[in-house]
């Protein structure tokens, strides 16, 4: 068996044409963003909560991969994407030969990081779901009419920065949102996202972290 890195993953045309049909579907149906960009952030994410928290580099680098590939589903469906990407993830792994152990893990963080029916089951997991519920931005809106967006639209394109904020001494995770209430009131992003926020703070919870959420300079919990 190899070990199977990141940039070994990005390369693979499986993976590129499955993303980039991805994001093509969810355009499709009116989705924010679900492409390359998504991608790469979510990724980028997850390895940035647990190298903060001190985690060997073997695990950031499966949580790397997990983040990359976690919205492969969408390809299918977006009903159950994250059962359909595990799934997708294990055929791409098994390919590059990774280590069975490390697919498990793999297929465990994506198999359960929607919000509707996942759970933080490992570290890997864990800073996943962190990763991709952290993800809210302007860039991620498709719609160039502002006069027809929907909430999810106004809630993305008011949000002007989105920072996850990892602070080892203190163990705390924080979202930081700065908010344009002239295009979204505070309450819309609780209106879409409060079950984000939950699982956010399950996840932190099983890294024996706190989680916050901090909207234009204001801890709400």
């Amino acid at each position: 068996m190899a070990t199977v890195t990141l940039e070994d993953v990005k390369k693979h045309p499986y993976v590129i044409a499955f993303i980039e049909a991805a994001d093509r579907h969810m355009g499709a149906i009116g989705y924010t963003e679900h492409g390359s960009r998504h991608a790469t952030l979510v990724s980028n994410i997850a390895q940035n909560v647990l190298s903060r928290l001190g985690f060997k580099k073997h695990i950031i680098e499966m949580a790397g991969i997990s983040g990359y590939l976690h919205d492969l589903g969408n390809v299918i469906s977006r009903f159950d994407h994250g059962m359909g990407g595990a799934l997708m993830a294990l055929q791409v792994l098994k390919d590059l030969h990774m280590e069975p152990k490390d697919i498990a893990e793999i297929m465990g963080a994506i198999g359960n990081h929607e919000e509707e029916q996942g759970d933080p089951i490992s570290e890997i997991a864990a800073a996943l779901i962190l990763a991709d519920k952290s993800d809210v931005h302007r860039s991620r809106v498709r719609n160039p009419n502002m006069a027809t967006f929907d909430i999810h639209d106004r809630v993305n394109y008011a949000a002007e920065r989105s920072f996850l904020r990892v602070d080892e001494k203190k163990k705390s995770i924080a979202l930081e949102l700065t908010i344009d209430t002239e295009i979204s009131r505070v309450m819309e992003y609780f209106e879409i996202f409060l079950s984000r926020m939950v699982i956010s703070r399950r996840a932190a919870r099983f890294l024996e972290c706190r989680f916050e959420l901090i909207i234009n300079g204001t801890k709400l919990f």
